[in-house]
């Protein structure tokens, strides 16, 4: 038997996704030989936590199913023993990259990592707080299914259990490193409305995600399928394919990895910025790492406080922070491609020190494209008027920080990158109870 790592990470109220985790961790120790460790990283406030906590407690008891259920006091003081045990540098800075202020969609799944590593995990299974199971004849259809059927083993193991193989013969012996799928429902990103109001300038925004040499057909193309997921269609059946995962074809909401992809390379800690946590997508399928895609789609759905104006104006930051760091993340996709085998040791794991190298010479990339990016967003969004036109004052007036800001979030992200291999060998060690 072995563990697995079932996560959420949240900050809002969310007890029926918890409930309904539970319900998915109790599947996963039924059906499959495995310890199933739920673990819910909980930054809501005290309300909410507690009612989460009476939630989650009910799984109590339920064989081969662990709970763990931490605040982020307790997550604090895990963090701040093992980085001084990792004894690595900028120990301060380490802490606040890990455990942010800000909202960070990275950070919070890299806490997730460790706290894995610490309790001896082989995976992690990832969720998300707005998002919920479909259904076929009234039972919830649950991705830790397919999860569970290929992730650790040998891709040309792996055959026998998917529908369908795009296994390339030089990958065969290669662990599967990530099982994945998408979502069905509402956009992954709260920019609906400015299709509906202009889709011209809906283009003009999305568009601001591809690389500056791209065609126009490669464009039309990105904003067509961007944010979008599976679509609308209701689960009927399953099927699963083993290959190579497109990192479009998946979302954080609905994937797992395997320990020796997060165990090597941590995701980028980046606050306030939507798509930080799709690094390792990338990664796993540029170095040539085999993986499963298949269609239990999650249900994506919004929360209330997105609809609320404070909500609007911190979702359209982040938005505008995504575009303007994919000024270098499209530059490390890129060479990552390139480089293909040679991320990985002989090991077959990703190299860090390659993967660190890659970000930190990106920081030294020309801003020119991401000001005009900035000018760009500032006349689509003065375009569609109303509350776009308060925030395109507030982007003005923030535009030279944001700059910036996401310059240094590609710096503090090779920094971690380089210490995360002594901090995942701390946490191994330590064991979460320890500390």
């Amino acid at each position: 038997m072995h563990r697995i790592c079932l996560t959420l990470p949240t900050n809002r109220a969310c007890a029926a996704t918890i409930s309904a985790m539970r319900a998915e961790a109790r599947y996963a120790a039924a059906h499959f030989d495995v310890e199933v460790h739920l673990l819910i990283l909980d930054s809501s406030d005290e309300r909410d936590f507690a009612e989460h906590a009476e939630v989650a407690g009910e799984a109590t008891g339920t064989p081969q199913v662990v709970v763990h259920h931490l605040d982020e006091a307790e997550q604090r003081s895990l963090l701040r023993h093992l980085i001084s045990l990792a004894d690595v540098a900028k120990p301060d800075l380490l802490l606040d990259l890990m455990l942010p202020s800000g909202v960070s969609y990275g950070a919070c799944t890299n806490r997730a990592f460790l706290i894995a590593a610490a309790l001896g995990c082989d995976s992690l299974h990832r969720r998300d707080s707005d998002s919920t199971y479909q259904a076929l004849d009234g039972e919830p259809v649950f991705p830790v299914h397919h999860e569970l059927m290929s992730l650790g083993k040998r891709a040309l193991d792996a055959v026998d259990g998917v529908s369908e193989t795009r296994l390339d013969p030089a990958h065969a012996q290669r662990t599967v490193s990530l099982v994945g799928a998408s979502f069905v429902g509402e956009l992954s990103v709260d920019v609906g409305e400015i299709q509906q109001l202009d889709p011209s300038v809906y283009h003009d925004v999305v568009s601001l995600w591809a690389p500056r040499a791209w065609s126009d057909e490669a464009r039309r193309q990105l904003v067509a399928e961007a944010f979008t997921g599976a679509g609308t269609d209701l689960f009927t059946h399953d099927h699963s394919t083993v290959g190579l995962v497109d990192p479009m074809r998946v979302d954080m909401c609905n994937i797992s990895f395997h320990r020796d992809v997060y165990e090597s390379v941590p995701l980028p800690p980046a606050t306030d910025t939507i798509g930080s946590d799709y690094f390792l997508m990338h990664l796993v399928h540029d170095a040539g790492l085999p993986g499963v895609l298949h269609n239990r789609h999650i249900v994506n759905f919004y929360t209330g406080e997105r609809r609320t104006d404070a909500g609007f104006m911190a979702y359209q930051l982040r938005l505008v922070k995504f575009f303007l760091s994919m000024l270098y993340f499209n530059s490390v996709y890129e060479r990552m491609a390139e480089a293909g085998d040679s991320l990985l040791d002989d090991r077959l794991r990703p190299r860090a020190d390659t993967v660190a190298e890659l970000v930190r010479e990106s920081c030294w990339l020309d801003r020119e494209e991401n000001e005009e990016r900035l000018r760009s967003l500032d006349r689509s969004y003065r375009q569609l008027g109303g509350r776009y036109v308060e925030f395109a004052d507030e982007l003005a007036a923030r535009g030279d920080r944001l700059l910036n800001e996401v310059q240094q979030d590609m710096e503090d992200f090779a920094l971690l990158i380089q210490a995360w291999g002594p901090l995942i060998r701390v946490s191994r060690e330590a064991g979460i109870h320890e500390h």
